[in-house]
């Protein structure tokens, strides 16, 4: 293409001098997560993959598996991988549920996290805990009179987690 092809801006410039001269540090950014559910049909039990965080914040609450994207790595990757160190599973086909970014959903700041799910039959994946994760467990989910998704537990769940398992649960179970 010659010189005098090339779009210009306002400006007078091609994208590659307006890409040389541009700089992001005026924009806020938020860390980049993936949360993970994996959700498990024996018989008429579903029951969801769950972790006890190993660390702060909210240590000692069950969890999804999950964490923060590496740069250089898209978002499935990271997603493939924190379920990898925190189980120790490989090979689950993950489906995009949702994205999550209220403000404050995190207490270590801005956090938009993207939610993955899927749904295996019987008892055949052997999870273990490790990186993040304290331990690892099976946590029994129904559907409520209100027709949503609900862990049955007592427990405080981490982060914004039971926001994420209704609306994952509601794409991937109905």
């Amino acid at each position: 293409m010659t010189e005098d092809m090339l779009l210009r801006d306002e400006n007078g410039r091609t994208e590659e001098e307006f890409l040389s001269q541009y700089s992001s540090d005026g924009y806020p950014k938020p860390s980049l997560t993936a949360d993970i559910l994996i959700f498990r049909k024996t018989g008429e039990d579903i029951h969801l993959l769950m972790i006890r965080r190993k660390g702060h914040p909210f240590m000692g609450c069950l969890a999804l598996p999950g964490g923060f994207a590496e740069p250089g790595e898209t978002i499935e990757s990271s997603a493939a991988r924190e379920l990898q160190e925190e189980t120790g599973l490989t090979g689950q086909e993950l489906k995009l549920t949702g994205i999550y970014s209220a403000p404050g959903r995190d207490p270590r700041g801005w956090t938009v996290s993207a939610a993955f799910a899927t749904l295996v039959e019987g008892d055949v994946l052997r999870p273990a805990a490790a990186d993040d994760a304290a331990s690892i467990h099976w946590v029994p989910v129904e559907k409520g009179e209100d027709g949503c998704w609900k862990p049955l537990t007592q427990e405080r769940l981490a982060f914004d987690h039971s926001d994420i398992i209704k609306d994952a649960a509601r794409a991937i179970l109905g």
